[in-house]
């Protein structure tokens, strides 16, 4: 979700009402720590507790191979604010892997435990640390020995997309192994991966026994998909859901309009982040009329496109 989940799209989840936290993009930590107007930039909740303005609280993730670096970067993070840190030892990306970063120290457990231990070792007792894993580097069996060696770190919790680093994003999501590590280790566990709909979620809990969810592009994709989760989950109040049609345009003018706020966003890249959110909704939702707008050189063309359709621009449930 890098790239995705900055600030004003974690502002807009968070007026949805129906997650329990969100977890920053990562912070890459590489030669050395952070200065204090990259944590503002990358995180500028950290201005209001740790909290989205919309009332979410979000947790800064970090990334990075050297654990002194790390550990100091995450009391950097904890004095300018932050009130919980998780560490990326996920990402698949190969520029990030090149670089001692995310899912590469999947192939060294050790340096997991290290990495984990040294930022519990630095910061308050009262200051959760949790650990981001893949299921291995090239193989599904390598979570065991690594979601161990997070957890004698001293991780408070694990959460686990269910494939490697090797599988990216591809089918089949092993949901199973996840649900072994929970048994296993005693530890909350936060389960992802492929969670797309409310099938998809039971299965998942079947599957995992976990009672922790994480939703990427499967919330993003369905806009309402987030809220029937939570009331899945006894989070809200089953209520009489909507057969009418998603209503896009309202929802991206909130992005638009948060993005302005943070002054993340120059006016000519909105239409660009408008556009990819549509795409990953007519990809993996029902977003249908992605042709409409996507020829939109503007945030005001790819409106007008929307509202202006002859036929509904619309995300069914």
């Amino acid at each position: 979700m890098e790239g995705v989940t900055d600030a004003p799209m974690r502002a807009v989840q968070g007026s949805v009402g129906a997650f329990t936290f969100a977890v920053t993009e990562f912070l890459r930590v590489s030669h050395a720590v952070p200065p204090r107007h990259v944590f503002y930039s990358h995180v500028p909740e950290l201005h209001t507790a740790a909290t989205t303005l919309t009332g979410l609280p979000v947790q800064v993730q970090l990334l990075g191979g050297d654990a002194g670096r790390m550990a100091a970067s995450a009391v950097c993070a904890h004095e300018l604010g932050a009130t919980a840190i998780d560490i990326n030892f996920g990402c698949p990306a190969p520029t990030v892997n090149r670089h001692d970063g995310g899912a590469a120290l999947l192939r060294h457990p050790k340096r997991i435990r290290e990495i984990v231990g040294a930022i519990r070792a630095a910061l308050p007792a009262n200051v959760p640390v949790s650990a981001k894993l893949r299921l291995g580097w090239d193989g599904i069996d390598a979570i065991h020995e690594n979601a161990t060696m997070a957890a004698e770190g001293g991780a408070a919790w694990l959460t686990i997309h269910g494939r490697t680093r090797v599988a990216g994003y591809a089918p089949p999501i092993h949901w199973e192994p996840i649900g072994k590590v929970r048994e296993r280790l005693g530890l909350p566990v936060v389960a992802n991966g492929d969670i797309w709909t409310l099938d998809d979620f039971r299965r998942c809990r079947d599957a995992t026994g976990c009672r922790h969810f994480m939703l990427g592009r499967g919330a993003l994709a369905n806009p309402r998909f987030a809220r029937q989760v939570a009331v899945e989950l006894g989070l809200l109040p089953r209520e009489e859901e909507s057969r009418e049609p998603f209503e896009w345009s309202s929802l991206l003018r909130s992005l638009v309009e948060w993005s302005h706020r943070f002054e993340m966003m120059q006016s000519d890249k909105n239409v660009s982040r408008l556009k990819q959110w549509l795409r990953l909704a007519s990809q993996f939702g029902n977003f249908t009329r992605f042709d409409a707008v996507k020829r939109a050189g503007t945030v005001q063309e790819l409106f007008a496109a929307l509202e202006d359709s002859p036929h509904p621009i619309a995300c069914e449930t």
